[in-house]
């Protein structure tokens, strides 16, 4: 159990009373209940004496780290990561047939937009995804036709695609922004401009992964700017991967807690982009009118004004959201905008719905982790079991 001391002490005092086990110890029930919320650090003859109350030994209750820090950062599966330097079949072997490596990446795909076990569903089906593509990749290099070439290509890109992100969720920054880059590559040689944009739009994110608020919001505003030519032809597609790119720039200005910019960014250039648009998927990205109105519920709570944030959440539907990553993201989001208001019923319920959309997302979401444990600390004793009982689901107890 990785905990602050008063947590530990609050989960081994279980259901009995803090006045109770402060009077068999000889303190304050103040002074307890003050340890309890890490409000005051015990001397080690208290820590002993509140040790030997609740039956535990004293090295049981002390703690190093917080609960922030209780999940490590780096969760990608090792086999993915073998696979991402080169760890692929014989060059002799017979590459995989690209229509077959199509329906695989998109099922791929499909299942980490969808899937409450898409992390370890990833680690089941990408090392040998990763594998076969790269392989194919090679063995086409010379290929005769040049279309078959470029499908190969694309369905390369589209596979790094899918390899930036779930590098990213599970903390693997550095090897995204390589899954990143050789997106990039695979794009620009298959001389597809949507995917170039895609490209451009993962490598964004990257860059926002790595704290480069300014690297990510240049990518985006340069990539929006070269699909200008096709938009202004009427292609919806590059119509809602332009509003894409330029949501990547509005997330960069409220990184850089620039709201008003983030604002009049999201209203006037991205919303306009997704009434064009309409509701849609395009290269994955999940861009259409409800993505626009979720990245304005975000900029709100960042900037602190939980009120206005939940209301206008309280006007999205949800029920066409096809990616899960996305639905969950809203989820705790919520939850964060009653947390500042101390509505601890109201967070614990968030983090609930979140856990049953996408409980592999909670246990590396820093967010609810901090929240669950902030429940613990301070919640009536109902919410606090409650939460004490998802910090254990989680593997924080």
């Amino acid at each position: 159990m990785d905990l602050p001391i008063g947590d530990r002490i609050r989960h081994y005092r279980g259901p009995r009373r803090q006045d109770v086990v402060a009077g068999l110890v000889g303190i304050s029930v103040d002074y307890y209940s003050q340890i309890e919320r890490g409000l005051r650090i015990p001397t080690i003859g208290v820590l002993h004496q509140i040790a030997r109350e609740l039956g535990v030994p004293t090295a049981a209750l002390l703690a190093e780290t917080t609960v922030s820090a209780a999940k490590p950062s780096d969760t990608a599966a090792p086999a993915i990561a073998r696979a991402l330097m080169g760890c692929g079949p014989a060059p002799n072997t017979r590459p995989v047939e690209p229509r077959l490596l199509r329906e695989r990446v998109e099922s791929a795909w499909r299942s980490w937009q969808s899937s409450p076990t898409r992390f370890t569903d990833a680690a089941e089906v990408l090392p040998a995804l990763i594998a076969d593509v790269e392989h194919a990749d090679h063995a086409h290099r010379t290929d005769a036709d040049p279309g078959e070439r470029r499908e190969v290509l694309r369905i390369a890109a589209d596979m790094y695609f899918l390899l930036r992100s779930y590098l990213r969720r599970t903390g693997r920054v550095d090897l995204s922004m390589m899954a990143a880059d050789r997106a990039m590559r695979a794009a620009e040689d298959a001389d597809d401009p949507l995917r170039i944009a895609a490209a451009q739009w993962n490598l964004g994110h990257v860059l926002l992964a790595a704290g480069d608020a300014d690297g990510a919001e240049q990518t985006a505003v340069r990539g929006a700017e070269q699909l200008q030519p096709q938009v202004a032809n009427g292609d919806v597609r590059f119509a809602a991967m332009q509003g894409a790119l330029h949501l990547v720039s509005v997330v960069a200005c409220a990184r850089r807690r620039d709201w008003w910019t983030a604002r009049d960014r999201l209203l006037e250039v991205a919303a306009p982009a997704a009434r064009r648009a309409g509701e849609g998927n395009i290269m994955w990205t999940v861009f259409g009118p409800t993505n626009v109105a979720l990245h304005l519920v975000s900029i709100e709570m960042e900037a602190g004004e939980a009120a206005d944030a939940l209301r206008r959440a309280d006007s999205i539907d949800m029920s066409w959201m096809p990616s899960l990553e996305r639905s969950f993201t809203h989820l705790i989001e919520v939850a964060r905008c009653y947390d500042l208001r101390r509505e601890d019923a109201a967070v614990l319920l968030q983090l609930l719905q979140a856990e049953e959309v996408a409980p592999e997302d909670m246990v590396r979401t820093a967010a609810a982790r901090d929240m669950t444990v902030g429940l613990m600390r301070r919640a009536r004793a109902t919410h606090a079991r409650q939460a004490e009982a998802l910090a254990g689901r989680m593997g924080l107890l």
